[in-house]
């Protein structure tokens, strides 16, 4: 069953919101610094219902760790005028159990800057929404 249209957006199931978040890798993750919001775009991989990323020291590490974050998605067509939107929100952590670390290694995570990346984080989801805008038959991808 399809839900109800709002404004013209189609909300999307959490399943389907999980599934683009599995199947996509590159995002964006939004916080408060100094009352100034930032937005820094990362590549990811899912945990669960999990964003999780590799870090090297910075802002994120300084300023991020163990506060509220949002983290985005989103895919276009152009051609089409169709869209969708995926927005997690959640509290982000620092992973130092070496147990879950060594899961971690085993997702398909490649860090794209060069240079090390010895912090394993975990955004651990609390709310995860999603929307979509179509105007053709096309399926979100």
């Amino acid at each position: 069953m399809e839900a109800s249209r709002i404004g013209g957006l189609v909300p999307l199931e959490r399943s389907e919101c999980l599934r683009l978040l599995a199947e996509h890798h590159l995002g964006r993750l939004a916080f408060v610094v100094d009352d100034q919001p930032l937005v820094f775009p990362l590549n990811y991989s899912m945990s669960g219902s999990d964003v999780v990323f590799r870090s090297d020291d910075g802002l994120k590490m300084s300023q991020a760790v163990n506060q509220r974050v949002a983290f985005q998605i989103d895919g276009s067509n152009a051609l089409f005028h169709d869209g969708w939107s995926v927005l997690l929100l959640g509290t982000m952590h620092e992973e130092t159990d070496s147990v879950l670390i060594h899961e971690l290694e085993s997702l398909p995570l490649g860090t794209w800057v060069p240079g090390p990346k010895p912090h394993w984080v975990r955004i651990r989801s609390t709310a995860i929404t999603g929307r979509k805008i179509s105007h053709s038959n096309s399926s979100i991808r």
